[in-house]
């Protein structure tokens, strides 16, 4: 059976970083375009980023220059770099894989950003 587990989340101050990881298992990760998600209390889960299988990225604005996605294939993990963290960046973090029509999804990691 397919798992993404995602660790790393964390109580952190205004302008502090996290580092989120999420390790995929019984999955061909390579082919897979990963995507990470979050989701805030009262809020629709939102895109945040992702990254191809060829390393290619893309962000939503609210995290652009500050969040950064990358992945290594040979350890079947992806991660999100979170610098300059924000009190509205507070949610349940989310990792996705995609290959065609199949998605498969992490169970999610607390960031919480508050003094």
């Amino acid at each position: 059976q397919v798992q993404l587990v995602e660790s790393g989340g964390g109580l952190v101050q205004p302008g502090g970083s996290l580092r989120l990881s999420c390790a995929a298992s019984k999955i061909s990760f390579s082919i897979y375009v990963m995507g990470w998600y979050r989701q805030a209390p009262g809020k629709q889960r939102e895109l945040v980023g992702s990254i191809t299988t060829g390393g290619s990225t893309n962000y939503a604005d609210s995290v652009k220059g500050r969040f950064t996605i990358s992945r290594d294939n040979a350890k079947n993990t992806v991660y999100l770099e979170m610098n300059n963290l924000k009190p509205e960046d507070t949610a349940i973090y989310y990792c996705r894989a995609n290959f065609g029509l199949t998605f498969h999804w992490g169970q999610g990691t607390q960031v919480t950003v508050s003094s």
